[in-house]
């Protein structure tokens, strides 16, 4: 008698302007590493200049370009490819547009996003990119990170699913502070999708 082949879990990624698409790789690659049942069905991107594409078609990875000049148009084609290729959760990898409301009810999956910083005065709603990490080096704190967090309807407020803290007391620029915060995203996006999706 043949053991049925494990579930393989599909998502997709967003990413928006002109993303080098660090997360998702690293995501991918977490998941080729550890043999998990998880694949990127596809990576969608707003912009066709994104250098992000290139990396994702080597790696594998098949990509999907969806202009956001009209909103409402891409938010119906995503919805529309999550409900087609059977999608469970979809992560934001760069993604700086704010997706509404009826977005976020309809998908009816798991929207996860990761912010640099630990406090949502930092890397909450409206704070994102290398604003993040300029406030929190202007403010002396001694610590910042990466949080990863469900989006509900406020976005950026949703329930923490994961987050790592980093000494940032030897870091001299803003820039300093953003090479090591993203090790962090780097570390924790991967697991926390695994912890969604195969924690059940």
């Amino acid at each position: 008698m043949e053991r049925a082949s494990p579930q393989v879990h599909r998502i997709i990624t967003l990413s928006s302007g002109l993303s080098r698409g660090s997360n998702l790789l690293a995501i991918h690659r977490y998941f080729q590493k550890e043999s998990l049942p998880i694949q990127i069905a596809y990576a969608v991107f707003s912009n066709p200049q994104a250098q992000a594409i290139a990396n994702a078609n080597a790696e594998g990875i098949s990509s999907l370009v969806i202009p956001i000049r009209d909103p409402q148009l891409f938010e119906e084609r995503v919805l529309s490819l999550i409900k087609t290729q059977d999608i469970s959760l979809v992560a934001l990898c760069g993604f700086m547009k704010k997706v509404s409301a009826d977005f976020i009810r309809k998908a009816r999956v798991p929207i996860l996003n990761i912010h640099p910083a630990l406090l949502p005065k930092f890397g909450g709603k409206g704070m994102y990119g290398t604003a993040v990490h300029e406030a929190v080096f202007k403010a002396g704190e001694k610590l910042s990170g990466a949080t990863v967090h469900l989006v509900d309807e406020e976005y950026d407020r949703g329930a923490i699913i994961r987050q790592e803290s980093i000494d940032i007391g030897f870091c001299s620029s803003p820039e300093m502070i953003a090479s090591a915060v993203l090790e962090i995203e780097h570390k924790i996006y991967g697991p926390s999708i695994r912890q969604i999706l195969l924690s059940r």
